[in-house]
């Protein structure tokens, strides 16, 4: 692939949450007691088999509100760090606005996923969903 082509991903889903601006979103899944609900479509309901209450998933987002021309940041907003590359940083900012969070599942009730720790706007789209490192899932 050369620097010129393009590729597409596809949602599987959307967040749903109380959360409806960047400022009322934590800065970060681990700072997050925040719930909500994945919901995923129809077409990948058998990819959640497996999956229970209790478990911890890392879900990729697409940051669809993102600012996609900056490549330096303040890192937290805070300038007495200086400017920072976002790719050292957590920037929601960046050239993909791809964001990952680590986040327990509280309830599986079909195509819902019920999970702690959203740090993400209401309305948010779902790239991928992977098991965690942590979680008791099986190895796959």
């Amino acid at each position: 692939m050369t620097a010129t082509q393009q590729f597409t991903a596809t949602p599987i889903g959307m967040v749903h949450c109380r959360l409806k601006s960047k400022a009322e979103v934590p800065k970060n899944y681990s700072e997050s007691s925040e719930t909500g609900i994945l919901e995923i479509y129809p077409a990948y309901l058998e990819g959640l088999k497996g999956l229970k209450a209790g478990q911890t998933i890392m879900v990729l987002f697409w940051l669809h509100q993102a600012q996609r021309d900056l490549l330096q940041v303040y890192p937290r907003v805070d300038r007495s760090r200086g400017l920072q590359g976002v790719f050292t940083t957590r920037s929601p900012m960046r050239p993909n606005p791809i964001a990952v969070s680590e986040l327990k599942v509280l309830a599986v009730r079909g195509l819902e996923l019920e999970v702690s720790g959203i740090d993400m706007i209401d309305g948010t789209p779902i790239l991928d969903i992977k098991r965690s490192l942590s979680t008791g899932l099986e190895r796959s």
